[in-house]
């Protein structure tokens, strides 16, 4: 088989959790920077079709793709590095694979042979593989293979990387294996074994690893480098070390210092030069140097599990380093806030985000915090249900709606300020049937969207059921809060805004899906912006009084 696309795989071995999403985008970045078209996709072990119906504690955020696909954060972390937009084909799960393997036996295509994990299902992930390398637009295709080696549901996807490495040739495609050096303080030493261990269960199955990336909390030492090249059959150049780092963002300079680019391009038969990394490291030092600080409260109902707002929390480091600002974020459980406790968990912030999320745990917590900074001139932002919720609270207090509610947690409300879209009711299926993927707002004129934008017609992602009923639309602007940004086709309401509120903005959709380190979105610029000015008010305010 010829082919123009070169293919490298990313396995993990003894735990998981290393961090093959940052190595691969690490590595993906430092390609790019050479001028290579580089992508990445993530292979996942779990049977469900996709993340979508997940809970949040069981899998972390759900990330969204342009083209509507529910995926693995892992795909946030890609785009957040390579600033290129992913799609369906960069995340397949083992559930996808299965479900499209039945119905083509179900359509007959197997003329009558028995289904089959190989060559069946394994032609199947073979296939998936190269969907994005047959394009035409990329270089280098990067898989990232979830789980860890030597697991039962990961037992295909290895042996579908070992058939694609016979395929497609040599130089054509590499393993990197992604493996764990644990420091015994007891012994006071870095022990190889486990990684030993690890490479030999690769090895059984099939693959030799070309590159080994280990994860260390202290650095290796050579004689430990040339123990695990001489026992684990690689090349010590290629065994790179990924020690602990401060940021996420230092990976990429980490891995170029390692020469883990030069190797992996080398073994691709591919031509090596210095990534530009200027911008990058422009953004690096105005994170890592900020001029002031500010203070964000994040409300939420995930709060335990931090990869649950991963997006929002990445949102918050690209917006806070285009202002020199570091932004510290206090995340606030809403189950456990309320009208009384409200003063004391919020007064002291520069800057409220009411966060996305699904079901009736909490929502009142969110609407007391809504409150709370709408009344006291505190920065908010609001999104999906958080936007939701300003919209309850705005009708609740300001319009004494009092029984006003969302559909969603009451069905029965008097009055549904937030209502089942019209063409969810017929739904029954909950798996990938919500409105999904990039949509058009048009935006008014003189809004602080506009503003912020400064463009007429945005494209933002969505993932949603419930929507701002426009019956109450008329209503709701008299008293102050507009609708400054309406879906073109359908007249949805996207965006809100409190007129005589100092920040005060609401949106359907999750404008953290398209931050990243070479374009942070431009509302949490603006949230961050507007939060340093309430920060800079509340020391003035200070400093007068003593």
């Amino acid at each position: 088989m010829t082919t123009t696309t070169k293919y490298i795989f990313v396995t993990g071995g003894v735990t998981s959790s290393l961090g093959k999403g940052i190595i691969a985008a690490s590595l993906a970045k430092l390609l790019q920077a050479q001028g290579y078209r580089t992508t990445i996709q993530k292979l996942d072990p779990y049977i469900n079709v996709d993340p979508g119906t997940l809970n949040p504690y069981e899998h972390g955020e759900c990330y969204v793709t342009d083209d509507g696909a529910e995926t693995d954060l892992d795909l946030g972390h890609y785009e957040r590095f390579l600033n290129v937009p992913t799609s369906q084909a960069n995340n397949v799960t083992t559930g996808r694979i299965y479900q499209s393997v039945i119905e083509k036996e179900r359509r007959g295509e197997f003329l009558g042979k028995t289904v089959q994990v190989i060559p069946h299902i394994t032609d199947e992930i073979k296939n998936r593989i190269q969907i994005l390398g047959n394009s035409g637009d990329y270089d280098v295709v990067i898989t990232e293979i979830g789980g860890t080696v030597g697991d039962i549901e990961s037992l295909p996807y290895i042996e579908a990387v070992r058939q694609l490495k016979w395929d497609l040739g040599d130089n054509n495609a590499i393993v990197i294996h992604l493996t764990l050096v644990p420091y015994l303080s007891a012994a006071g030493e870095l022990k190889t074994k486990p990684t030993q261990h690890s490479v030999k269960t690769l090895m059984e199955s099939g693959v030799q690893a070309d590159v080994l990336v280990c994860r260390t909390e202290h650095e290796l030492p050579d004689e430990l480098r040339s123990k695990l090249a001489k026992f684990c059959n690689v090349r010590e150049e290629a065994v790179i070390q990924s020690i602990d780092a401060s940021t996420i963002y230092d990976v990429p300079n980490l891995m170029l210092e390692q020469g883990l680019d030069k190797v992996v391009l080398k073994k691709l038969a591919l031509d090596s030069e210095t990534p530009d990394l200027t911008q990058w490291n422009q953004f690096l030092q105005r994170h890592k140097n900020p001029k002031t600080e500010v203070t964000i409260g994040l409300i939420g109902k995930y709060v335990e599990l931090q990869d649950s707002y991963k997006s929002i929390l990445e949102a918050f480091i690209h917006a806070g380093a285009e202002n020199e600002v570091r932004v510290n974020v206090e995340s606030i459980h809403s189950e456990y806030l309320n009208n009384e406790n409200a003063k004391a968990m919020l007064a002291h912030l520069d800057g409220v985000l009411v966060a996305p999320g699904f079901g009736e745990r909490g929502v009142e917590g969110k609407i007391d915090a809504v409150k709370y900074v709408r009344e006291n001139n505190i920065p908010f932002f609001g999104i999906c249900l958080g936007m939701q919720m300003a919209v309850i609270e705005f009708a609740r207090n300001v319009l004494k709606l009092e029984d006003a509610n969302s559909s969603e947690m009451d069905a029965e409300a008097k009055n549904p300020v937030i209502s089942l879209m019209e063409e969810q009711k017929t739904i029954t299926n909950k798996g990938g049937t919500m409105r999904l993927g990039a949509w058009s707002c048009d935006l008014i004129k003189d809004s602080i969207v506009a503003s912020v934008y400064k463009k007429e017609t945005i494209k933002e992602r969505h993932r949603h059921r419930y929507e701002y009923n426009n019956q109450y639309k008329t209503q709701i602007e008299a008293a102050g809060m507009l609708a400054t940004g309406l879906n073109p086709d359908t007249n949805l309401v996207e965006i809100v805004e409190i007129t005589n509120h100092p920040w005060f903005v609401g949106v359907q959709y999750h404008p953290e899906y398209k931050s990243t380190v070479a374009n942070p979105h431009p509302l949490f610029v603006a949230f961050i912006k507007a939060a340093l000015k309430h920060n800079k008010n509340k020391k003035g305010v200070s400093m007068a009084q003593n």
